[in-house]
């Protein structure tokens, strides 16, 4: 009985602490982050955004390098437009070499990434924000000084190649708020590398 009682507690543990985080109408909290250029990032430094395409990412996972160049191109498309990338990568260095903080600043500069790539050293923002893969995509559009999470997901329909998208989530999350219109979907599932959360 007592190791029952061990393993339906780790499961409930487990269970609220996949379902933790902002759901769609949610106001989301700044953070102040370190970015590749040594310097601390928060989204109130954006004085004029609209609001954001904040994306929880890394460097070793096979979907988040599929989803790399789409990830770029978001930022070329929209930032102009007042929705700006803001990358993080929540993941634990200690468990994916590929994940230092050296390592992200070069492949930053590789890639010459035009947005911020920060790092979420202790995990609490992608814990706040109930990131669950990598990449994990949250649409927070500014209203009255506040972030609201209108998009929460995947960025499309095919992390295996961007030549048979159907469906552009994030693309259309954003155009329709750009167009005052209702965001539909307003949630998908997230595909890619399950995020190591430190104990």
């Amino acid at each position: 009985m007592k190791k029952l009682a061990i393993i339906l507690a780790g499961l409930i543990t487990l269970s609220s602490f996949t379902f933790v985080g902002y759901t769609v109408g949610d106001k989301a909290k700044d953070f102040s982050l370190k970015n590749v250029d040594g310097k601390m990032v928060s989204l109130s430094d954006y004085k004029d955004a609209k609001g954001f395409i904040v994306v929880f990412t890394c460097n070793h996972c096979p979907y988040a390098k599929a989803y790399e160049d789409r990830i770029i191109a978001l930022n070329a498309k929209y930032a102009s437009k007042g929705y700006p990338v803001i990358a993080i990568n929540p993941t634990d260095p200690s468990q994916y070499e590929d994940d230092t903080y050296a390592s992200m600043q070069q492949r930053a500069k590789d890639k010459n990434y035009t947005f911020p790539y920060l790092v979420d050293g202790s995990q609490e923002i992608a814990r706040s924000y109930g990131a669950t893969r990598t990449p994990h995509v949250f649409v927070l559009q500014k209203t009255g000084g506040e972030y609201i999470v209108k998009y929460i997901g995947a960025i499309d329909d095919n992390s295996d190649d961007p030549s048979a998208v159907k469906q552009k989530y994030v693309e259309d999350a954003v155009n329709n708020l750009m167009a005052g219109k209702p965001v539909s979907p307003t949630s998908t599932k997230a595909i890619g590398c399950g995020i190591k959360f430190r104990s």
